[in-house]
């Protein structure tokens, strides 16, 4: 009996995780592109001791002014795993329901496939606990001013998936 709970459990976990890991590799590349930007900028943190995943998507939004340029705003959360910061494979790590959602607003611009460097890219990733109304309306200002300093349309406006 002890044997097929744990079997059960192994899968549950397998399920959840693999999950996880299939919302991630179902992004678009222009998109994964920025959750790793985020995710390379939590990494980084000295007081961040866990590894992060990519969770879900709460909003995409892209704009196309032409000659292969692309801004990309992007609205995501990821969630704390029980492996450490650090880790290289990250196909076994669960999910810690103990931790806050990790609540990121990425904006870019993309050239030929690849983030440009200029403007430099927004990244703004807060406990979601900690989000405020005030920060939200910054990261649209922010992306929004990005996306005009060209001249194309604003990058909040245009074709939105959620």
């Amino acid at each position: 009996m002890a044997a097929l709970l744990l079997l059960l459990f192994t899968i549950g976990v397998s399920v959840f995780t693999s999950n996880a890991q299939e919302a991630y590799n179902n992004l678009p590349e222009d998109y994964k592109k920025g959750v790793n930007l985020a995710l390379e900028k939590l990494h980084s943190h000295a007081g961040i001791q866990h590894h992060f995943l990519f969770l879900r998507s709460v909003m995409k939004s892209d704009t196309e002014p032409g000659f292969g340029v692309k801004y990309i705003y992007h609205h995501f959360h990821l969630k704390a795993t029980k492996c450490p910061k650090g880790t290289v494979d990250a196909s076994g790590c669960q999910f810690r329901n103990d931790r806050p959602l990790i609540d990121c607003g990425v904006c870019y611009k993309m050239f030929a496939g690849e983030i440009e460097q200029d403007p430099k890219p927004y990244i703004h990733c807060v406990h979601r606990t900690t989000l405020t109304e005030e920060m939200k309306q910054g990261r649209v200002q922010h992306c929004n001013q990005m996306s005009y300093s060209s001249g194309s349309h604003t990058i909040l406006l245009s074709r939105g998936e959620n």
